[in-house]
């Protein structure tokens, strides 16, 4: 009998479980499920046949390798700091190890000693990183052997809450780990654009006006992911002028979460004593203590006054159109856009800039306000009780509390590849996207996308289907291949769109 061991009953854990429990009986397997929390492995594994459910503190090496060393196979989904430990007790124990997370330095220095033995770790095997390379993989070899040379590479990926459930004005809701929602973009990014690698600091990562649409009818803003660059090497996009590989939320997200970086919310180093501490204790202390009011100047204030400004001088230049048509000050105004260079603009133009500028002022002021008091700006009752923590572990907190998905609450995932290509002398685009939409609290769309790649690969080892060793990323096609279309039979499909951009350039 093969034995299964997964450390981690977590959110993702449950698609995962219920792919495998279809074959345990059929294959002769046994699946044991070991979280911290007993119940929750418990919860986890129900009352299916042939699984067992099991405390541990996966830190205790007498019990992880009790486990190991009596396992076929073993899947991470621990937080990243701990696979180090699972994998050093695989190697100890000559078993396969899956993950879902990034390989870390600790899992790469393995790499001679899980090749030496003949074992087979993969790691990346979720969504972001996951499901992105073998899709991009995919995609990018497709358009190679039909002669393709690809000259731009965008990736963008999100886990976001379904429409129906979207009830705040953040326009988000925690789907996954709220840890590293509040850590993205701390490390800056870099990305290769136009032929030149672009760095950008922490401070210009969230601008929601890079904005794109998904299949026509869903519009999101993104922000660069921290280092795209190593990626073009592991994608043999060599010579590429264009790479980045971004996270999509939805703009007003992106607008917020550069106001909240701007106040220092998502600070490491400024700390509080949280014990007893309200929520809008907290906000007026911190708020107070690093220029809130300047901000709000700088912010909301004058922009209300510019707003009153614009919409006096909309109103003049109204009266004047009518009174003066060919009044000197209408003409000035005609020729003269906002950053102050010569343009020809009609009347009817300038009426609705300025109209759009104003309306655009109205609404960054109210939702602004609107998200900050969502958080607990004005909330006396919600107590934090953290004892000393910094500014973004009370930020976690307050994500927790006011950002939690409900259990009737949906979620959503996307993810768009955007490549341009030349082929045959003709310059083309290709849109590749995914969107899955989760069913309830427990089979969500980002459990399946996460939990499924994990399920599938391990089936295809205990059955003999995918006979590799070493350490690998799913970037190869003996990985994405059966697991991409193991996935389209589970509804997890990718649609692509491919337009021409130009004509044959040889005769232009």
């Amino acid at each position: 009998m093969k034995k299964i061991v997964v450390f981690g009953a977590g959110k993702s854990s449950r698609v995962l479980i219920d792919y495998l429990s279809g074959q345990l009986e059929e294959n002769g397997w046994f699946l044991t499920v070991a979280d911290f929390r007993e119940a929750s492995a418990k919860e986890a594994v129900g009352e299916l046949p042939n699984t067992r459910a099991i405390g541990i503190n996966v830190s205790n090496k007498e019990g992880r390798d009790a486990l190991i060393s009596e396992s076929d196979l073993v899947i991470s989904l621990l937080p990243p700091d701990y696979h180090k430990l699972v994998a050093q007790s695989c190697l100890n124990f000559s078993k396969n190890l899956l993950t879902a997370s990034y390989l870390d330095d600790s899992i790469k220095s393995m790499q001679n000693e899980i090749e030496s033995k003949g074992l087979l770790f993969i790691g990346e095997l979720g969504l972001d990183p996951g499901i992105d390379h073998m899709s991009a993989m995919r995609l990018i070899n497709d358009i190679k052997a039909e002669g393709g040379k690809i000259h731009s590479f965008y990736s963008h990926c999100g886990g976001l809450v379904s429409p129906e459930s979207d009830s705040n004005p953040w326009h988000y809701k925690i789907s996954w780990n709220p840890r590293n929602v509040v850590n993205a973009g701390k490390s800056g990014a870099l990305y290769l654009k136009d032929g030149k690698i672009i760095k950008e600091d922490y401070s210009q990562l969230f601008d929601s006006s890079r904005k794109l649409m998904v299949r026509n009818e869903m519009e999101f803003s993104w922000y660069p992911n921290r280092n795209s660059i190593p990626y073009i090497d592991l994608y043999q996009l060599k010579g590429i002028k264009n790479f980045i590989r971004t996270t999509l939320r939805q703009p007003e997200f992106i607008f917020g979460w550069k106001n909240l970086v701007d106040l220092k919310l998502t600070s490491d180093s400024l700390t509080y004593e949280t014990d007893g501490m309200s929520l809008r204790e907290f906000f007026n202390l911190h708020l107070t203590q690093n220029d809130f009011s300047d901000w709000l100047n700088k912010n909301l204030t004058s922009k209300m006054q510019k707003t009153h400004d614009l919409l006096d001088e909309l109103s003049d230049i109204i009266e004047t159109e009518k009174e003066k048509p060919n009044d000197d000050k209408l003409k000035d105004i005609m020729i003269v856009d906002d950053e102050g260079e010569l343009k020809d603009m009609t009347i009817d133009e300038i009426k609705m800039n300025a109209a759009k500028v104003a309306a655009s002022n109205m609404f960054e002021a109210k939702v602004v306000l609107h998200q900050l008091m969502w958080l607990g700006m004005a909330d006396s009752e919600t107590i934090i009780n953290r004892g000393l923590c910094t500014a973004s572990e009370v930020l976690l907190f307050v994500l927790e509390e006011k950002l939690k998905m409900e259990p009737q609450d949906k979620d959503m995932v996307v993810m768009l590849h955007q490549l341009e290509f030349e082929q045959d002398g003709i310059q083309m685009a290709v849109d590749s996207s995914l969107v899955v939409y989760g069913e309830d609290n427990k089979r969500t769309a980002m459990a399946k996308t996460v939990g499924l790649p994990l399920a599938i690969t391990a089936s295809l080892i205990l059955k003999g289907k995918l006979n590799l060793t070493g350490l690998h990323i799913p970037v190869i096609p003996e990985i994405y291949n059966p697991v991409l279309k193991e996935l389209e039979n589970n509804n997890i499909v990718f649609e692509e769109k491919i337009k021409t951009i130009a004509g044959n350039i040889s005769n232009q």
